[in-house]
C-alpha cells in the first residue's frame, strides 16, 4: 500500500515513541512497511534499532554519515510500495497527519505529491526566520506554490520522484520539481510539534545560502528537463 520512509541521524531517545505513535496512528492499515534509514547515528540509535521487535520494519545503515537528501533516497529506492511517505525522525511531524494526507492522495489520482505545511511551528526563532526568508526566496524564483517545502511529511509517487536527478538537497525541492515536471501537486496544513530531545541535526542557517545554490540548480534542471 504505501512506505514510510524516516531518515534518523542520533534521534535514539525520539524513535520508539515516534514509532509507537506511527503504530497507533495507522492501526487501519495492515499492508505498509516503515523504512528507517539510520544515517551513521553515534548515539544509541542503531541499538533502539535493534532492540525493535516490528515486523513491518526495513532498517538501512549507512556506512556514514551521508545526509538527510541521500538516506531518504537511499530508502525511497529500496523500498516496496510506490506511494512514498516521508516523515522526520525527531517526532516535530505529527503521525496523526499521516491518514489525513494519505487519504487525500488516494483519492486525487491525479495529484502526484501531497506537502504538508507547518502553519503553527514549534521551532527557534532562529530557525524559523531563516525558513521563512528561504521559502520566500524560493517560491519567487521556482513558482512552486508551496509555502512551507521544508516539512517532512509528504506523500508522492516513487517512479516520479526516482525519476529526477539526485543532489543534496533533493528532499527540499520535491514541490518545484514535481510541479516542474507536470505533476499536480498539493499542500495541506499539519501540526508541529516541539522537540523532546535532542537538537536539529541538519542545520539553520546554513540552509539558506546552500539553498541559494540549490534553487539555482532545479532552475538548471528545470530548464533543461526532457
Amino acid at each position: 500500500m504505501f512506505s514510510l520512509v524516516i531518515p534518523l541521524f542520533n534521534e535514539s531517545k525520539n524513535i520508539k515513541f515516534l514509532l509507537n505513535e506511527i503504530i497507533t496512528n495507522l492501526s487501519n492499515y495492515k499492508n505498509y512497511e516503515i523504512i528507517l534509514v539510520n544515517d551513521a547515528s553515534t548515539d544509541n540509535t542503531s541499538l533502539m534499532i535493534n532492540n525493535l521487535s516490528i515486523n513491518s520494519i526495513k532498517v538501512i545503515n549507512n556506512t556514514e554519515n551521508r545526509g538527510q537528501s541521500y538516506s531518504i533516497h537511499e530508502g525511497i529506492k529500496k523500498s516496496s510500495h510506490n506511494i512514498i511517505i516521508t516523515l522526520d525522525g525527531d517526532g516535530q511531524n505529527d503521525p496523526a497527519d499521516i491518514p489525513k494526507l494519505f487519504k487525500i492522495y488516494t483519492f486525487n489520482e491525479d495529484i502526484k505529491l501531497i506537502g504538508g505545511i507547518r502553519r503553527n511551528r514549534k521551532d527557534n526563532f532562529t530557525k524559523i526566520i531563516s525558513s521563512k526568508i528561504a521559502n520566500f526566496i524560493r517560491s519567487r524564483i521556482l513558482n512552486d506554490e508551496c509555502d512551507d517545502t521544508g516539512c517532512a511529511l509528504k506523500v508522492f509517487d516513487k517512479k516520479i520522484f526516482l525519476s529526477f536527478p539526485f543532489f543534496d538537497g533533493v528532499h527540499r525541492f520535491l514541490p518545484a520539481l514535481f510541479k516542474g515536471y507536470g505533476h499536480k501537486t498539493l499542500f495541506v496544513d499539519v501540526n508541529h510539534r516541539k522537540r523532546n530531545h535532542g537538537i536539529s541535526k541538519y542545520g539553520t542557517m546554513n540552509r539558506l545560502f546552500v539553498g541559494i545554490r540549490d534553487i539555482i540548480k532545479v532552475k538548471k534542471i528545470l530548464k533543461n528537463k526532457i
